[in-house]
């Protein structure tokens, strides 16, 4: 239809020898004719191609009916999940996060927290110290040497909660690793007292363990507060009666807390007469493993997915 010698091309090639009158009808008309002719011919090429494209779906597709295999999907660590609850539980009470370096310098890890050269928690049998230092860097044995950078650096008032992991030369047992992670809280303003500790604590503990478990604070030591104490929760399996858990007490160790000792503000450079502050630190392990009643902490660090998964951390 469209070649060189079809009978329109033809008739298009003969126009030339009309009069000028006819020569311009004739040409109108095989222009149209031929448009006609291209657009009936685009039409049939698509329509050619949509069959085509239609029996090579027939011809080749994949059956997708049937179900896949699931794909598991992970999660987080429960430790890491915990981290996540304890923070944003200070962060609702107008806490603000500090970070600070796991190699840290003796200075900050034991002299500026009140801790004497001849303290036992400084022998090598205890601390970690990083070779061809001397006793200069070690690995942090807590996260309070943050506390004394973030008070270095910052005048009071200061309200900061510090996550992190620490590393201590200790027999690995059910009950203690060489590396966990802990967090501890810092608070240092005027007027601070060891009710706003108190109350702290126990914020924290009802919104962590639930409001119907109490607290007490029992005498304790801690070089880097003054006074200081352990803070005991109730029971969380026998609501104080007495079981195996809490070995008949109806109370468990769970932190250290204390009213921070003068020497570290001053060590700081702030005024000891004018601020007051208080800090307390636990392990996540033991709280993770309190809450969920489990016996060995190692179990956090065994990729155990049937233990993973009570947690939701695996699917």
């Amino acid at each position: 239809v469209f070649g060189r010698k079809a009978p329109l091309a033809r008739a298009r090639a003969e126009l030339g020898r009309l009069p000028e009158r006819n020569r311009r009808e004739l040409g109108r008309v095989a222009t149209e004719v031929q448009r006609e002719l291209t657009e009936l011919l685009d039409e049939r090429r698509r329509d050619l191609a949509a069959a085509e494209a239609e029996q090579r779906w027939r011809r080749e597709r994949a059956d997708v009916t049937l179900p896949g295999e699931p794909v598991p999907v992970g999660g987080l660590h429960p430790l890491t999940r915990t981290v996540w609850e304890i923070v944003d539980i200070f962060i609702g009470l107008g806490y603000r996060v500090a970070d600070g370096p796991e190699v840290e310098l003796t200075r900050y890890n034991f002299d500026a927290l009140n801790t004497p050269p001849e303290h036992p928690a400084r022998s090598y049998r205890d601390t970690y110290y990083v070779a061809g230092t001397g006793d200069e860097v070690c690995l942090r044995t807590e996260t309070s040497p943050v506390q004394m950078r973030v008070l270095e650096s910052h005048a009071p008032p200061v309200h900061i909660v510090v996550p992190g992991r620490v590393y201590r030369n200790e027999a690995v047992d059910a009950t203690h690793l060489n590396q966990f992670a802990q967090i501890e809280a810092l608070v240092v303003d005027e007027g601070v007292t060891m009710a706003d500790l108190k109350g702290t604590i126990e914020a924290f503990t009802a919104a962590f363990f639930g409001p119907e478990f109490a607290i007490r604070l029992r005498p304790h030591f801690f070089p880097f507060t003054e006074p200081s104490a352990e803070v005991d929760v109730q029971c969380f399996r026998c609501g104080g009666a007495g079981c195996r858990l809490c070995g008949d007490e109806g109370w468990i160790e769970l932190m250290g807390c204390g009213m921070v000792d003068p020497f570290l503000l001053e060590w700081a450079g702030h005024d000891p007469e004018r601020y007051t502050g208080f800090a307390f630190g636990l392990g996540i392990e033991r709280a993770c493993a309190l809450r969920a009643e489990v016996d060995d902490i190692r179990a956090f660090y065994d990729n155990d997915v049937r233990f993973l998964r009570a947690f939701g951390g695996v699917v």
